[in-house]
């Protein structure tokens, strides 16, 4: 068995999913389909908790531009009929729930992590219903199922939830299982599950990926397909690198930290649930637009290649917040305040650099803000002065056995010193397949092409996995 995951990216339009569709009724018999939401849709369900908890008057709005976006597509895959009518009371079904939702949230006037979560999950159980309906209406066995239905539990954590695997199995092999034996097709909305308690829990943003994963686990599946609107992952973003090349082959390892890093392709947790089952299973990022093309290949061991820089990759959406004071980096519990109390406002520290008069802390960029605000609250204040240095871009490069190999760092920053651009900050050593600098974001593209040119003018053609 395979699972094979839709990403949002390529349900983008009437065309790619009739593309998608074509693809599924081939391939997909018999295996578990975890999708995404249509592409936007997401963005839509959040904005409107926002809309709604302002004016109650807006909701009738949201409510009609989420069942047009949807009835577009259906009236191009969906043959005017039983299985249209069908789909249509179904949508509307859907979208009368997400109204009480959004009305429940105006009348509270809050925003709970809650149903926040209830909220933004159902852009994936529409889209389910609808490329199953579609599937349906041509005389293909398929249909969905709710994670909430068939058990995919999770530890209960709104907006960053991780599944219980022991218990997810048992449940999805019982409810699932049959269904795919009769070789149906069976949509499972991706990004959510349910707690013990009853609640849906998100994986956070891009967590269908995560999804895919915890469903190949459960079902002891022998590859993931994760199809993309993209060849696979590349040695560099060929928006900046036309030269870029595919990477045929990756490792577990450095496919995470390349997803951490800004390679939109994975959801950095998609390794994880594999790891915790302590299966070696192998996932095959695939081209939804080139179906028999290679695409990137990610297995448990490192592939043995002359090349041992697998990609350089960048992330803009970051910044720093400095601490400065004496002695904060030596003092027994300045960082302990400053990471809890930075976690108890919901904000995620990326990495941390220390010395004796400053601690640097890497954020989101639309984390900056918050972050300096939240640390300008603290009493008795641990520094002296709070910095905010934003307008930087993180640089990674990724391969496994970069930490072993003498002269890596060095031809990397001679690379970059020789197009004339300076280093921020440096983090070299905490992964052992990766090392990152910060530059400013008007030298982003010199750093790109001083590294890709350097490591990979010509890319050595990789050879077995070990």
């Amino acid at each position: 068995m395979k699972v094979i995951k839709i990403g949002g990216g390529s349900l983008k339009g009437k065309g790619a999913i009739q593309d998608i569709l074509a693809l599924i009724a081939e391939r997909g018999p018999g295996h578990p389909i975890v999708i995404s939401a249509l592409s936007g849709i997401t963005d839509m369900l959040i904005d409107g908790m926002t809309e709604a908890l302002r004016n109650d008057a807006a909701i009738p709005s949201i409510i009609r531009r989420l069942k047009n976006k949807h009835i577009l597509v259906a009236r191009h895959i969906i043959p005017k009929g039983k299985f249209y009518q069908k789909y249509t009371r179904d949508l509307n079904d859907h979208l009368d729930q997400l109204e009480r939702l959004y009305y429940g949230l105006n009348f509270t006037k809050e925003i709970t992590p809650k149903i926040a979560d209830v909220v933004s999950s159902f852009g994936e159980r529409l889209s389910a219903d609808l490329l199953a309906s579609a599937l349906r209406s041509i005389g293909l066995q398929a249909t969905y199922r709710m994670p909430h239905k068939i058990g995919l539990i999770t530890d209960g954590k709104f907006g960053d939830a991780t599944a219980n695997l022991q218990i997810t199995a048992r449940n999805l092999q019982k409810n699932l299982l049959p269904l795919l034996k009769k070789g149906m097709i069976v949509f499972v909305p991706g990004f959510f599950g349910v707690s013990e308690r009853g609640d849906i829990t998100t994986f956070g943003r891009g967590g269908s990926d995560y999804s895919a994963a915890v469903v190949a686990a459960a079902m002891d599946a022998e590859i993931l397909e994760v199809w993309k609107d993209v060849p696979g992952y590349m040695s560099a973003d060929p928006k900046f690198i036309p030269e870029a090349q595919l990477i045929p082959f990756l490792s577990y390892d450095e496919a995470a930290e390349l997803s951490y890093f800004g390679a939109k392709i994975l959801h950095p947790r998609t390794i994880e649930p594999l790891r915790k089952r302590k299966m070696k299973l192998n996932i095959a990022v695939k081209d939804t637009t080139n179906p028999d093309a290679p695409g990137s290949l990610i297995t448990f061991r490192s592939p043995k290649a002359r090349s041992l820089i697998k990609s350089v990759a960048h992330d803009t959406d970051i910044a720093i917040l400095k601490i400065h004071g004496s002695g904060v980096g030596a003092r027994p519990g300045v960082l302990a305040r400053v990471s809890s109390t930075l976690t108890e406002s919901g904000i995620n520290i990326k990495s941390v650099v220390t010395s004796q008069t400053c601690i640097s802390l890497l954020l989101a960029g639309k984390d900056i803000d918050k972050g300096y605000h939240a640390l300008k609250g603290l009493r008795p204040r641990p520094y002296r002065r709070l910095e905010k240095v934003q307008d930087v871009a993180l640089v990674g490069i990724v391969g496994e056995g970069l930490l072993r190999r003498k002269g890596i760092a060095g031809r990397c920053f001679t690379a970059v010193a020789k197009r004339s651009v300076n280093i921020e900050m440096i983090s070299f050593g905490p992964s052992e397949v990766a090392l990152y600098f910060l530059v400013r974001n008007k030298n982003l593209q010199k750093a790109l092409e001083a590294i890709h040119s350097t490591f990979f003018s010509i890319l050595p053609s990789q050879e077995t996995v070990s």
